[in-house]
């Protein structure tokens, strides 16, 4: 099993949960998974988790959104210029779907942001924003579309990994049960939709208060962005009634 140390960033919110991880995996060298913000106390302590490790191997992306990516070039100057490895993100090292960089092989899972990677290290998967420790994920409507990010979801569980390493939130070690619960979550958004939809609902508002119902009034701007994301996957299933129009 490979070692894996947590660097939590001190950000709390209701978006980054308990703060963004960021994580140090291996050893003689030692590589970083989403650096995290640029706060000079959580860059220090990685830059410390990595030298205990042995020094720096690289430092590679889940996506390039500010919480998991912003720290790079503070820690990279920090640790003397290892390489850098991302999909979108300016980087040393282009990666795409099966790309191997240091001990990870990246598989592409988009639809929180089209750039997203989980990285797979032996049994482990380091899965960003793509899998929390807590909750769900918000699906962006420019993130590479909610049924990609399904069949990314599917693809992950085919793989049979004994741990998932989020970018917020515990260790997921129920893996198989994590991932099934994540796709049935959105496909019973779908069908709440689907009934709203049915009813006569049309309009953003309506629609969130009848399949988003339970969402906490901060994370409403959130629910709307995923419910575009769910509007245009019934668009491209030719499931969408006249009369709705996806915001933007």
């Amino acid at each position: 099993m490979i070692e894996v140390a947590l660097v939590r960033a001190a950000n709390p919110s209701p978006m980054t949960l308990s703060g963004t991880n960021t994580w140090v995996v291996g050893r003689d060298p030692a590589w970083v998974v989403d650096p995290g913000p640029a706060l000079p106390a959580h860059i220090a302590a990685v830059a410390a988790a990595v030298e205990a490790g042995g020094g720096a191997g690289g430092i590679v992306l889940t996506h390039d959104h500010a919480d998991h990516a912003e720290g790079v070039p503070a820690l990279a100057d920090r640790l003397g210029g290892p390489p850098v490895a991302a999909m979108r993100h300016p980087a040393d090292v282009a990666l795409g779907d099966g790309d191997v960089f240091g001990p990870f092989t990246a598989l592409h899972l988009p639809g929180h942001a089209p750039d997203h990677l989980v990285l797979i290290a032996g049994d482990a998967g380091f899965t960003g924003d793509a899998v929390l420790g807590a909750g769900s994920v918000f699906i962006a409507p420019d993130g590479g579309g909610l049924a990609a990010y399904l069949d990314g979801l599917r693809r992950l569980r085919a793989l049979g990994l004994a741990r998932l390493h989020p970018g917020h939130g515990p260790v997921i070690e129920d893996v198989d049960a994590r991932l099934d619960a994540y796709v049935a979550h959105r496909l019973e958004r779908e069908e709440r939709l689907l009934a709203a939809l049915a009813a006569g609902a049309r309009d953003e508002d309506a629609l969130l208060d009848a399949a988003w119902a339970d969402a906490p009034a901060a994370l409403r701007p959130v629910a709307a962005l995923t419910l575009r994301a769910h509007l245009a996957k019934l668009r491209d299933d030719e499931r969408l009634p006249e009369g709705v129009e996806i915001g933007g």
